[in-house]
């Protein structure tokens, strides 16, 4: 979770305060590391500032509390370790009125314990320090929540393409300027997108997954604490030159990425786990200066521990972070980045959201009943006797097929999802869906859609034959959709066993030749006797149609040129 400590507010670089023209603040002592941030800037005479700061500040001093015999003790000393104990970022130290120089034994001071010391000219007030510091701050997090609402848009209006998955993994590794990867539950990847990244990287962030996939939690990780018996109190801290205690060692340094002992990361990688999607080590800054050492001591079994929603780790300089999709199912988002900037986090979590909408399936009452009507259905139950396991009533039959990109279960399961219905099969070259009656079934963007007139569970395969035709007349028209017409016709008064029987006399000399031929003369009809839709339709050359429907006008004996033949057809043929 982020530390309460740390203010909701992107920190400012000090190297930016430091080009500041207009302040002429200048470094003089301390680290001149380009990652040290500024939270905030607080003015303060006092000779203990430690309870009063909450980690990150500037703080600012014209060397009030001083007192005159001060550089020949410990006074520096103990004042610049109480500052770093708080977390300060760095200190300035006002020239004027009180003194003309920055005392000498501050600046070893600050040296010793690395603590940048800036030295602030006499024209430069302290509130000119502190508005500066605000004013960056405020624009640093305009533009932030700029980048964000704009990836946000972004990212939505992918999902709502025809390819859903892949474009909302494409726009993310755009935004990022990163490598993304949709993993399986089986650990596989389903979809990548953007430069991918070494063979090392790319193992290192598969592994990362299985950290939060909910069926292959990461073994043998431990839980990072404090060990009594070794840690120094975080309120004293060591000199640079002071070894620590039975250790022999530098002090360790600061900040979350402690918390990669816990995943047992080898020498050189670090890591964070969370429990919660909350930001990762890198969107929030460490408070410089903490200095309690963390050592790794056995946590509960991995059976026992919660499994962790995001995790996220460092390797070769490339950031990695893994976020758990959906209701536990197993498929995680993996994302590769050279750098990680001020709400990537965020960015990656919409995209994780996303994500676990098009891609997972809720588990509840209804996903139960579905499974058991797919077993009662596999043991040999009618369709009627398992109908009710489904919500009953009647449903449409929907053929779908896409404009462009193959036919693929992510794409599928949008298409479901957008419609409205998880009952998706996805056959070798359509996507068929159920779906209840009395959902309005919409064009889709990017796919031709057939819809079959509503049906009872016995009906249910001559729906299926209904949305067949429909789409085959959708692509054929290049209509976006079109729906089985449903209005009562003449011959529905004829009854069906008598209809059925003519129609398997009059269609014999077809049926028994070729079922290609029964098909082509349906869609032929059904397109008005246009060589060239059917054509479309059937996928075949018009050369093909043309041969197919000479052949069946011989095998009929009949004139197809005829309206009276073609409606007697087109009857037999709405009854086989």
């Amino acid at each position: 979770m982020p530390d309460p400590a740390v203010p909701p507010t992107p920190p400012v670089p000090l190297a930016v305060l430091l080009a500041r023209e207009d302040l002429g603040l200048r470094r003089i002592a301390g680290p001149a590391a380009p990652g040290i941030a500024v939270h905030g800037a607080h003015a303060s005479e006092m000779a203990d500032p430690y309870p009063y700061l909450l980690g990150g500040e500037l703080l600012l001093t014209a060397g009030v509390h001083i007192p005159e015999a001060a550089g020949a003790g410990t006074y520096f000393d103990d004042y610049v370790s109480r500052i770093v104990a708080a977390g300060g970022a760095a200190l300035g130290f006002g020239l004027a009125p009180v003194h003309d120089t920055v005392p000498r034994a501050l600046v070893a001071a600050c040296d010793a314990y690395g603590l940048p010391l800036l030295e602030v000219p006499p024209r430069t007030t302290f509130s000119a320090v502190a508005r500066a510091v605000w004013q960056l701050m405020a624009q640093a997090r305009h533009a932030e929540l700029r980048r964000v609402t704009e990836a946000q848009q972004s990212l939505a209006a992918a999902a709502s393409r025809p390819d859903p998955v892949p474009s909302v993994l494409a726009q993310l590794a755009q935004r990022i300027g990163g490598w993304t990867a949709l993993y399986g539950p089986e650990g596989t990847e389903i979809a990548t997108a953007g430069r991918g990244p070494q063979d090392a990287v790319r193992g290192a962030l598969a592994e990362l997954a299985t950290v939060v996939r909910p069926t292959a939690v990461a073994a043998g990780t431990t839980g990072a604490t404090p060990r009594a018996d070794e840690a120094p109190r975080a309120d004293t801290p060591r000199r640079r030159d002071q070894p620590a205690a039975g250790a022999g060692s530098p002090r360790p340094t600061a900040g979350p990425a402690h918390a990669a002992d816990r995943a047992g990361a080898p020498p050189g990688r670090t890591a964070l786990i969370t429990g919660t999607p909350g930001p990762p080590a890198a969107d929030r800054p460490a408070a410089t200066g903490r200095t309690t050492p963390l050592t790794s001591t056995p946590g509960p079994p991995a059976a026992d521990r919660p499994t962790p929603s995001s995790a996220t780790d460092t390797v070769a300089g490339v950031h990695l972070a893994a976020y758990a999709l959906g209701a536990g199912q197993g498929f995680v988002l993996g994302v590769a980045a050279p750098g990680r900037e001020p709400g990537d986090h965020t960015i990656a979590s919409v995209a994780a959201v996303l994500l676990s909408l098009l891609t997972g399936e809720h588990r509840s009452g209804a996903g139960a009943a579905r499974s058991s009507a797919l077993v009662r259905l596999l043991l040999g139950s009618a369709p009627e006797d398992v109908a009710p396991l489904l919500g009953g009533g009647r449903w449409v039959v929907v053929h779908a097929v896409p404009y462009a990109q193959p036919v693929d279960a992510l794409a599928g399961s949008a298409l479901g999802a957008a419609l409205g219905s998880p009952l998706v099969d996805l056959a070798q070259d359509v996507v068929r869906v159920l779906v209840p009656d009395g959902r309005e079934v919409a064009p889709q963007a990017g796919w031709t859609l057939g819809v079959s007139a509503p049906a009872d569970s016995g009906e249910w395969p001559a729906a299926d034959s209904q949305a067949a035709r429909a789409l085959a007349r959708a692509r054929a028209t290049r209509t976006p959709l079109v729906r089985h017409g449903g209005r009562p016709a003449l011959a529905d008064l004829v009854p069906p066993q008598e209809a059925e029987t003519h129609a398997r006399a009059l269609l014999a000399p077809l049926t028994s030749a070729s079922p290609a031929l029964t098909e082509t003369l349906r869609t032929w009809l059904s397109l008005h006797g246009s060589w060239d839709r059917t054509a479309v339709a059937l996928s075949v050359h018009r050369n093909t149609v043309r041969q197919r429907v000479a052949r069946c006008a011989n095998l009929l004996d009949a004139d197809l040129d005829d309206p009276d033949v073609r409606m007697e057809l087109w009857f037999a043929l709405g009854r086989l």
